[in-house]
């Protein structure tokens, strides 16, 4: 009986052991309909159309919020291992000064650059000390004597005669 239940433990664990290896689907991003791509009308749709429309953008542009993003990526992952992109999609939405379309683009998988991050760091004003150098900057800037600790300082408020009342 208990050969049997060992047995049944160890298919159990070895069952969810292989559910935690499966392949995870993820989609993120809001990626409009072609349906609702198709009532987006340039020279007449404004931006409260495509809000009503489309939702809230992913994204706006960063120096001026004439262009709006619709931003949508669907992975893969097996277990621990670095996802895999399936699918990208951006739906670029302009805007005139008056708030009214001027274009609709949509980017896709071909339409994808690799940018590789620059690794610069901005240097900070005054000099970086060593560990030495802390050390002996630190020696004599610290004294035992701490007003109102036991065994040193005084214990009297400015202005007072140490013991008197």
């Amino acid at each position: 009986m208990t050969n049997r239940m060992g047995l049944a433990a160890a298919a159990l664990a070895a069952a969810l052991a292989l559910a935690g290896c499966s392949k995870t689907v993820d989609q993120r991003g809001n990626l409009p309909t072609d349906d609702k791509l198709a009532e987006v009308q340039t020279g007449v749709s404004t931006k409260d159309d495509v809000t009503r429309l489309l939702g809230t953008p992913s994204s706006t542009g960063t120096f001026d919020e004439k262009t709006w993003y619709y931003i949508s990526k669907r992975t893969e992952q097996f277990a621990f291992l670095t996802p895999e992109l399936l699918d990208q999609q951006v739906v670029a939405i302009t805007f005139d000064e008056n708030g009214t379309v001027t274009d609709v683009k949509r980017h896709g998988m071909d339409d994808r650059r690799e940018v590789t991050p620059v690794a610069r760091t901005t240097p900070a004003a005054g000099k970086e000390l060593s560990f030495i150098e802390q050390l002996i900057g630190n020696v004599g800037k610290f004294n035992g004597g701490n007003a109102g600790s036991p065994g040193g300082g005084s214990t009297s408020l400015p202005g007072q005669v140490p013991g008197g009342y």
